[in-house]
Formats: structure tokens, C-alpha cells, sequence
């Protein structure tokens, strides 16, 4: 069907409708949320849950671990029978339908994700709001661009609003929704990409605070005064010291993730239901032995009950916070690692707070003439954490600071963002969303407008119409074998175990013209190649060719590490050509 360009003023009411649909999704989703857990916890039927609070004691005691287990089978007949594309935490998923799907995302995602998180989440698993709710609000956004045939670049923004106002009306957090969309999700900044995502993220947010109220999403109260004084600079050096620690931990965390999906499925290959089941037990475990230790379940579902009490500085013992670090990050592996639904976010806040919590009181113990406060360090770290992980260090600054509404906190979050990115990048080249799309062979670009193309690996791209022959061929005999092939093949030749050569189509077509039959092929064989793997990324390639003055690369993988491809200079030329669609001008 023939794509139309929608005009700006038409696009800025098609981005406030979805922004609007988005918030009406967040509050929808919520109420999932709360129905699932009360449902599953408490035996009753309700939709409100304040998860700032944490859950009374379940009535069925130990009987929690198998209504868990139980909700975690559902999740698993959701996603394998409707969407697979919504298991997992959901953005990785909206990055490859931006650059590898041209924008399209099945609308029943969008009622699977909802679902399955909501299970996810409202049964105790250690997994957030954010991520669910994004691929909610981009799945709306692509249903939108398709009804409406809109082109590419149309289509990507839509994806990037929905996505930003999902985020803005789950968190309150409008600024943070139009800066995710931009370090995450657009291809491009320009006004006619930013206007409607912070149009839509608006929408959304307006529609939030309806429901759920212009509060914060943490009440911070020792945060009356401010706790870092231009006269003490010295506490920057402290700010530093824990970026590098939670740019360990973002490395940790992001390799727990990975590292439990590989055991699950190593060991359970084909049989999803019991890898999930496992995994849920192991959580429903964890949090009910601390129930039992404690008094409280501290580690389920999104957590921020526990995050609240750091924060309000009513969990003292440095030792306790970092077993309630490990402990969640084992419970969010053992969740994500066995295939539930939901994000990465909320464990991110709950581990940064815990990890930053303990740090600030180890430091308050050891230099009390700093006048240390760990509730800024817990709010640092909560940043940290998200700005390692994810690799969207303004986002993750400037979202902690709209969940807390604390200006005095940005300076000292800058300080440790920064650091954390840093070290996880050294640590981890790839992110917590990345490293999913990387593994998938879907590598994702580093900067906004980079030659994307250029990151694709060369199996990718290569032309796979490949056939190997040896030089010492008649070029009849050559012809007569390969008749049909002339002119859309590429032919690699050997003599014996070495390759000499090849033969692109149209020299194959003009070998048929101008060759004596009784010639061998050898002497009609180009030279001007280079070999490169399947892994190598195009950037490279190009630059290997460029230094060979080589018009070709024939690719080498397979059993055998013979040919299996070729990457032609005509075939860079298209695809240039055909990725440069994102930035054409698009209304």
C-alpha cells in the first residue's frame, strides 16, 4: 500500500492521541498489577496496591511458592501460544523493530505484554513497570503508523512516543520519557521527531497524575537541606568512588542477566514451562525465607518499599543492604534468566539504592566529619545503576531526579553516572538492551544518525549465491555446468585447496561472450579480494578493502571455514541507499 507522509500539525494530534491512549495503558496495566498481586498474595479481589508499602504476609504461608510457580505456567502459555516477542524485558524488542523490522510490531503484543507482566510482577517476580509498559506504549505507536500508512521515519516516531509516554505516565516522569525515546529508541533529533514524543509524553503524563497523583515516586525526607556543600568538595572524590562501583555492579548485573538465561537454557532447552517454573520457585524461596527471617518479603515484585525504607534511611546495617543486593540480583536473574515478562528498571533502582545505601553508611562510620547523608549516596547509586546498565546516562539522571524532585541530587548523580558508564563500557561493551540484540546477531549503533548500516556483521549482508569451482576448468566445461547460474552467482575459484580467485555475474556473462571454450578458467579469475569472516562488521570490511584497493570481500564461515558469501562495492552502495530511508524527510 502507498505510504502518506502525514503534514506536522496533523503528526502533533496523532502523537497526543497516542499519548493520551499510553496513559489510559500505564493506569490499565497498574490495575493488572495490583489485581494479580492481591489475587496471588492476599486472596482478594482488588486493584489497588501501593508497592511504596510492603505486602502484609501472604494467609496460604509457604503455599505462596506454589501460587508463584503456578502464575509463572500462565505467563509461559501467554507468550509461547500468543507472542514470544513479549517475554523478556520488552525494550530490546522495540529496538529491533526500529531498525531491523521497519517499525512493525504485532498488535497483539501490546495484549500479551500487559498480561504477562502483570503476572510477572504481580506474582512476586523480580522484574519492573518500565518495560512492559514501553513495548505497550511503542506497540500502540506502530499500530497507529500501520492504520495510517505512514513512512519509515513517521513510523519510528510514533514507536518513540508511545514508548516515552508509557514511561512518563508509569514514573511521572515526563522530561525522563521524551530522554529515553532520544538515547534509546529515535533514529534522529529534530523537531519534527522531539516535538511529538514530548507531545505525547505530556498527554500521557497529565493522564497519570490523574490517577495517580503529582507526588513523587519516593518521599526523600532528609533531603530538606541540602546535603552537599560547594565548601566540602571533597565528597566529590565519595561520588566517584561509587560510580566506579556501580559501574562494577551494572557489568555484574548485566552479566547475571545473560548468565542465567544461558543456564536455563542449557538445562532446559525445550521445555519452557519447567525452566520457568524453576526459576519462579527459586524467587517465590528467596523472598519467603526472608519473610520468614525478617518479617518482610523486601525483594518482591518491583520492590520499592524496600527502595523507600533505604531512602528514608529506616534500614541501617551495611551488612543487610548488601545481602539484600545479591539477593535481588540473583532473584532477577533466576526471573529474566527463566523467561518472564518485565523490565530491568525497577531491580536496577532497588540494587543502585541498596548498594549505594550501604556505601554511604560505610562512609558516614568511617569519616563522620564528612557529615555523610546515605540517603544521597542510595539516590546517586539508584542512578548509577540505571545510567551503567541501560548506557542512558542523562536519562537515567534526569529520571531518578523527577522520582525524587531533589535538584540538590543532580550534581552528585552526574558524578557517578558518568563513572559507572564509563567503567561498565570497559568492563561490558554492550548494554543491558544491546547485549540481547547483539547475541541475536542484530548489533545496534552507538550514536544518533550513525552509518548504521556499516554495524550489520557480514553475514548479513553478503550475497550467499556462491559456488565454488576450481581454476583448472575449460571454460566450456565451466558453462556447460553453470548455464543457469550466469549472470546471479558469484563464483570462487581454487587450484587444489587454494583460492586463486572469482568471478562476479557479469564477468561470468561476459566470459560466455568472449572466452575460447578450450581456455581454463584460471586466467579469467580477479584478484582484488580480501577474506574476511562472518563476524566482521562492515565498518571493518570496508576499511580491509579500502586498504587492498580490493573491490570484494568474500566471507569465510561455515563447518569448514570455506566461502560462504560475498560482499560486492554494489552491494554497500544499496544499502546505504536503503537505511538512509530513516533519515529522509518524512512530514
Amino acid at each position: 500500500m502507498k505510504e502518506r507522509p502525514l503534514r506536522p500539525l496533523a503528526m502533533a494530534l496523532i502523537a497526543l492521541s497516542i499519548g493520551a491512549v499510553a496513559g489510559i495503558g500505564a493506569v490499565i496495566f497498574r490495575a493488572l498489577i495490583a489485581l494479580f498481586h492481591n489475587l496471588i498474595f492476599l486472596g482478594r479481589f482488588s486493584t489497588f496496591y501501593d508497592a511504596n508499602r510492603h505486602t502484609e504476609p501472604s494467609p496460604w504461608g509457604v503455599g505462596i511458592v506454589a501460587a508463584v510457580v503456578l502464575a509463572a505456567l500462565l505467563v509461559v502459555y501467554l507468550t509461547q501460544t500468543y507472542a514470544p516477542e513479549a517475554r523478556g524485558h520488552g525494550v530490546p524488542e522495540v529496538m529491533d523493530a526500529i531498525y531491523y523490522q521497519r517499525g512493525r510490531i504485532r498488535p497483539v503484543v501490546a495484549v500479551v505484554k500487559s498480561l504477562a507482566s502483570a503476572l510477572s510482577i504481580g506474582s512476586g517476580g523480580s522484574v519492573g513497570r518500565e518495560g512492559p509498559i514501553i513495548q505497550i506504549g511503542a506497540t500502540l505507536g506502530s499500530i497507529a503508523a500501520g492504520f495510517l500508512r505512514l513512512p519509515l521515519p513517521q513510523r519510528i516516531t510514533l514507536i518513540a512516543a508511545g514508548a516515552g509516554a508509557g514511561i512518563a505516565a508509569t514514573f511521572n516522569t515526563p522530561v525522563g520519557g521524551v530522554l529515553f525515546a532520544l538515547e534509546i529508541l529515535l533514529h534522529e533529533v529534530s523537531v519534527r521527531t522531539l516535538v511529538p514524543v514530548a507531545l505525547a509524553t505530556a498527554a500521557a503524563t497529565y493522564l497519570g497524575r490523574l490517577f495517580f497523583g503529582p507526588h513523587p515516586s519516593f518521599v526523600i525526607p532528609s533531603f530538606e537541606t541540602p546535603y552537599f556543600a560547594l565548601t566540602a568538595p571533597t565528597v566529590l572524590l565519595a561520588y566517584l568512588g561509587l560510580g566506579l562501583l556501580t559501574g562494577l555492579a551494572s557489568a555484574l548485573y548485566i552479566r547475571t542477566i545473560y548468565g542465567f538465561e544461558d543456564f536455563f537454557l542449557r538445562r532446559f532447552p525445550r521445555r519452557p514451562y519447567l525452566r520457568h517454573a524453576v526459576g519462579m520457585a527459586g524467587v517465590a524461596l528467596i523472598f519467603y525465607l526472608l519473610l520468614v527471617t525478617t518479617g518482610r518479603y523486601y525483594l518482591e515484585g518491583v520492590g520499592y518499599a524496600t527502595v523507600q525504607d533505604v531512602l528514608m534511611g529506616q534500614l541501617g546495617g551495611v551488612g543487610f543492604l548488601l545481602l539484600l543486593f545479591a539477593l535481588k540480583l540473583v532473584a532477577t536473574g533466576l526471573t529474566l534468566g527463566s523467561g518472564a515478562s518485565g523490565g530491568i528498571f525497577s531491580p536496577g533502582l532497588f540494587l543502585g539504592a541498596t548498594l549505594g545505601g550501604a556505601y554511604g553508611r560505610l562512609l558516614a562510620a568511617l569519616f563522620p566529619a564528612l557529615a555523610i547523608s546515605p540517603p544521597a549516596f542510595a539516590v546517586a547509586g539508584m542512578a548509577g545503576m540505571i545510567g551503567g546498565a541501560t548506557g542512558a546516562a542523562v536519562t537515567a539522571i534526569v529520571i531518578i531526579f523527577e522520582m525524587t524532585l531533589d535538584y540538590s541530587a543532580v550534581l552528585p548523580m552526574a558524578i557517578a553516572v558518568a563513572a559507572s558508564y564509563g567503567l561498565r563500557k570497559a568492563l561490558v561493551g554492550e548494554s543491558i538492551y544491546t547485549m540481547k540484540l547483539e547475541r541475536r546477531g542484530h548489533p545496534m549503533p552507538d550514536a544518533l544518525q550513525t552509518n548504521f548500516q556499516y554495524m550489520l556483521p557480514a553475514a548479513q549482508a553478503m550475497d550467499r549465491r556462491l559456488v565454488r569451482v576450481m581454476a583448472e576448468t575449460s571454460v566450456g566445461a565451466f558453462l556447460e555446468a553453470h548455464r543457469e547460474r550466469l549472470g546471479e552467482a558469484w563464483f570462487v575459484g581454487y587450484n587444489g585447496a587454494k583460492l586463486l580467485g572469482y568471478l562476479s555475474p557479469k564477468a561470468a556473462l561476459r566470459l560466455a561472450l568472449a572466452a575460447h571454450p578450450e581456455d581454463r578458467l584460471g586466467p579469467y579469475l580477479a584478484h582484488d579480494f580480501v577474506l574476511v569472516g562472518e563476524r566482521r562488521r562492515l565498518f571493518n570490511l570496508i576499511a580491509a578493502m579500502r586498504r587492498r584497493g580490493a573491490s570484494v570481500a568474500i566471507v569465510l564461515g561455515g563447518k569448514d571455514g570455506g566461502p560462504v558469501g560475498v560482499v560486492a562495492r554494489e552491494q554497500l552502495g544499496a544499502l546505504t541507499l536503503e537505511v538512509s530511508e530513516l533519515y529522509l524527510p518524512g512530514g
